[in-house]
C-alpha cells in the first residue's frame, strides 16, 4: 500500500512541470489573440475605414498577349481591349431589374438565367455576366455601373488580324472549358486560350502572366482607390511576340490565287525549313471567330459544306500521284536495283499512260512520268532478294518504306503547328491484316505510281520538294523564327537539324535533272510552270479520286541556290497536274522571286476560273 501511494507522488511531481508549460502555452496565445485585437481596433485605421466601406474587390490584371509578326517585320496580329462585366451575386442589393436590363440591352429572361448561373457557380466569387464589350458600348454603360451593387467592369484584350489572312497558321482564341482548367490551373473559368494554329503551339510564350489588383469599394459600388495603396497588387507580364517566317505579301497572293478553289499551298525556303506561305481553301477571315460574334459565325463556318475549318495543308491525306514517283526512282537507285541508264518499254498492259517514247533513263522517265517505267522500277524494289537468297516481298517493302520515312513521307514532321497527319507509308503488318491469306509485288503494285495505300500531306510534299532541293537533307519545316522581345529573343533548337536521306548526291542531281526536264523541255508534263528568266524544277501528278481526279505539283527554283520549294495540290480539277497546280506553282514562284507579276492575262485566268467540281450535298 505504503508503495502504491509513493508511486502516484512520483507521477504527480512528474507531471507537475508538464503542466506548467501548458498552463503557459495557453496564456501566451491569449496575450497574442488580446494583442492582435488591439492592433486591429486601436492601432491599424485601414480595418477601421474597411469597416465603413462596403467590399474589397479583387481584380484580375490580364496581361497584353505576345503580338505576331511576318519575317519583314510587319504586324500580323494585335490586341485590342474589350470589357468583362462581372458580378458577385452576394452583393447585388435593391436593384432596379428593368434599368439594368435596358442599359445591357437584356431581356428580363436572360438576366435572370445569367444570374442563376453567377450563383451556381458561387454566390460570393466574382463571374461573367456579360462578357466582350466593345469600349464605344461600354463608355455608355459605365458612367451609370456605379448604381447597380455587385457589378463591376474588368478590362481584357481581344486579338484582332489587321490583314485578315493566315487563319490557318495564326490561329484562333476562345474560352477555356473544365478540361482545360484541370491540366493546367493556371486558367480559371472565363479565362481565354489559344485554340488553334500558333495561338495554340505557343500558348505559354504568348499569354505572359497573370496580375491582380485589390481596390475599396463604397456602399454606392464606387471604387475608392488601392488597398493599402497597392501594397499586395502584382502586375501583368505581357506575353513574349512571335517573329514569324510567313512573308504576307506571298500569303495574301497564294489566297488570292486559291479563293474560288479547294486544296492547299505550302511554300518552304529550303535552306532553311522556314515557311512562306501556307494556304488551305477554302479559308475564312479570323477576325470572324473574334468578340462576341464568335460562336455564331464559328457554327456557320461549321457546318459549311466546304469545310473551311478542316486545315488541308496538314490534315488531308491524299494520293500523292505522280509526284511520288521522283521518290521511288531515288530509293530504286540507292538500293542499286536500277542503274541512272536503266530504261523499259512504256508498256501500257501493265498499266494504263498517256502516248510518248519509251524512257531510256531515269532522267526521262521523270521528264514523261511513264507509268509502266515506274511500275517496273517498284517491281525491282519490292521483289528483292533477302540476305538467305530468296525473293522477298516484305524483305524489299521493309527496305522502301525505311528509304521513304527517312524522306518525311509517313511520319508527322515537328511542324509547330497542332493537328497534322502522319501520311500512311503501309508496313508489312498493314499487309498482313489486310490480306492475311498473303500478299505480294502484284498485291500493291498501285503505290509505284503513288496510288494504292500510300498517303502524303501536302506539307510532307512540299517538305520533299525541299528535299530534292537541297540534294537530300531537310529541317522540320516551321512557322516561328524566334520569340520574345525586340531585344531578346529565343527558338527552338530542333529547327536547326539537318534530316539527311542517306541517298548519294548523285542520284539526287539525276532527280534535279529531270524536274528541270519537266518544266522545260518538250515532252514535259508541267510546261505551264516554265518562267523566262528562271530555272523551275518541278513534277506533276494527277490523283486519281472517286470523283474528278486531284491535280498536284511540286516544284523549287532556282534550280541552283534554290529559294523557294512549293506543293499546290487542287481538288477535283480535271485536267490534272499540269493544268492547274502546274501553273499555280509558276505565278507563285514568279512572285517571290521577282516581286510582281507581268503574265496579267496568265494571272487572271488561274485566279478568276474555278476548276474543282462542285460538292455533292444530300437533298432532303
Amino acid at each position: 500500500m505504503q508503495s502504491v501511494k509513493q508511486y502516484f507522488q512520483r507521477m504527480k511531481q512528474k507531471f507537475a512541470g508538464r503542466k506548467k508549460v501548458i498552463i503557459a502555452i495557453f496564456v501566451v496565445m491569449g496575450v497574442v489573440y488580446l494583442a492582435r485585437i488591439f492592433f486591429l481596433q486601436i492601432i491599424d485605421s485601414s480595418y477601421a475605414e474597411k469597416a465603413n466601406r462596403n467590399a474589397l474587390r479583387f481584380r484580375t490584371q490580364y496581361p497584353a498577349r505576345g503580338l505576331m509578326f511576318d519575317r519583314k517585320g510587319e504586324l500580323l496580329v494585335y490586341n485590342e481591349v474589350v470589357y468583362d462585366l462581372m458580378v458577385i451575386p452576394s452583393q447585388v442589393k435593391d436593384l432596379d431589374t428593368a434599368k439594368f436590363c435596358k442599359l445591357l440591352n437584356l431581356t428580363v429572361e436572360e438576366f435572370n438565367s445569367r444570374m442563376e448561373k453567377a450563383k451556381k457557380y458561387s454566390r460570393y466569387a466574382p463571374s461573367i455576366f456579360e462578357k466582350q464589350i466593345a469600349k464605344n458600348e461600354f463608355a455608355l454603360i459605365a458612367e451609370k455601373l456605379y448604381l447597380y451593387k455587385g457589378f463591376y467592369s474588368q478590362a481584357r484584350a481581344l486579338r484582332f488580324y489587321p490583314k485578315a489572312l493566315a487563319a490557318h497558321v495564326l490561329g484562333y482564341v476562345g474560352e477555356v472549358n473544365d478540361n482545360q482548367i484541370a491540366k493546367d490551373h493556371y486558367y480559371k473559368t472565363g479565362d481565354y486560350i489559344g485554340m488553334s494554329g500558333l495561338e495554340k503551339s505557343y500558348e505559354k510564350e504568348l499569354r505572359g502572366e497573370k496580375g491582380s489588383k485589390i481596390t475599396l469599394v463604397d456602399v454606392h459600388n464606387r471604387e475608392k482607390g488601392a488597398y493599402q495603396n497597392g501594397l499586395y497588387d502584382t502586375a501583368a507580364v505581357v506575353g513574349m511576340n512571335l517573329y514569324t517566317t510567313l512573308d504576307i505579301d506571298l500569303q495574301q497572293y497564294a489566297e488570292e490565287l486559291m479563293a474560288n478553289k479547294r486544296g492547299s499551298i505550302v511554300a518552304i525556303e529550303p535552306e532553311t525549313g522556314e515557311v512562306l506561305c501556307f494556304v488551305s481553301a477554302p479559308s475564312y477571315n479570323p477576325n470572324l471567330l473574334v468578340g462576341r460574334v464568335r460562336g455564331n459565325n464559328y457554327k456557320a463556318l461549321a457546318d459549311d459544306v466546304s469545310k473551311p475549318l478542316f486545315n488541308r495543308a496538314l490534315m488531308a491525306q491524299y494520293p500523292p500521284g505522280s509526284i511520288f514517283k521522283v521518290a521511288q526512282a531515288l530509293v530504286a537507285l540507292d538500293m542499286g536495283v536500277i542503274s541512272p541508264h536503266s530504261g523499259f518499254p512504256c508498256d501500257k498492259s501493265l498499266v494504263g499512260c498517256h502516248n510518248h517514247p519509251s524512257a531510256t533513263n531515269v532522267r526521262d522517265a521523270i521528264k514523261m512520268s511513264c507509268n509502266p517505267y515506274f511500275y517496273r522500277v517498284f517491281q525491282r524494289i519490292i521483289q528483292r532478294r533477302n540476305p538467305k537468297g530468296s525473293i522477298d516481298s516484305k524483305y524489299g517493302l521493309l527496305q522502301w518504306r525505311e528509304a521513304m520515312l527517312r524522306m518525311g513521307f509517313g511520319t508527322r514532321l515537328d511542324i509547330d503547328l497542332p493537328n497534322l497527319k502522319r501520311g500512311k507509308i503501309p508496313d508489312t503488318a498493314f499487309y498482313n491484316r489486310w490480306y492475311p491469306e498473303g500478299w505480294n509485288f502484284y498485291t500493291i503494285k498501285s503505290n509505284s505510281i503513288g496510288q494504292g495505300e500510300v498517303e502524303v500531306v501536302p506539307l510532307q510534299m512540299a517538305n520533299f520538294a525541299a528535299i530534292v532541293a537541297n540534294r537530300g537533307w531537310y529541317i522540320t519545316p516551321h512557322f516561328v523564327r524566334s520569340y520574345g522581345t525586340e531585344n531578346e529573343r529565343w527558338r527552338r533548337t530542333a529547327y536547326n537539324e539537318k534530316h539527311l536521306s542517306h541517298i548519294d548526291k548523285a542520284y539526287w542531281d539525276i532527280a534535279v535533272s529531270g524536274m528541270w526536264a519537266v518544266v522545260h523541255e518538250a515532252g514535259g508534263t508541267g510546261r505551264l510552270a516554265r518562267l523566262d528568266n528562271i530555272a523551275v524544277c518541278g513534277k506533276t501528278g494527277t490523283a486519281q479520286n472517286k470523283g474528278t481526279d486531284h491535280s498536284v505539283f511540286i516544284a523549287f527554283a532556282p534550280m541552283n541556290n534554290p529559294k523557294i520549294a512549293i506543293s499546290v495540290y487542287v481538288e477535283n480539277a480535271a485536267g490534272g497536274g499540269g493544268a492547274w497546280a502546274a501553273p499555280i506553282a509558276g505565278l507563285l514562284i514568279e512572285k517571290y522571286l521577282n516581286g510582281e507579276v507581268k503574265r496579267k492575262d496568265f494571272e487572271k485566268k488561274y485566279m478568276e476560273t474555278n476548276p474543282c467540281q462542285p460538292i455533292r450535298t444530300n437533298k432532303k
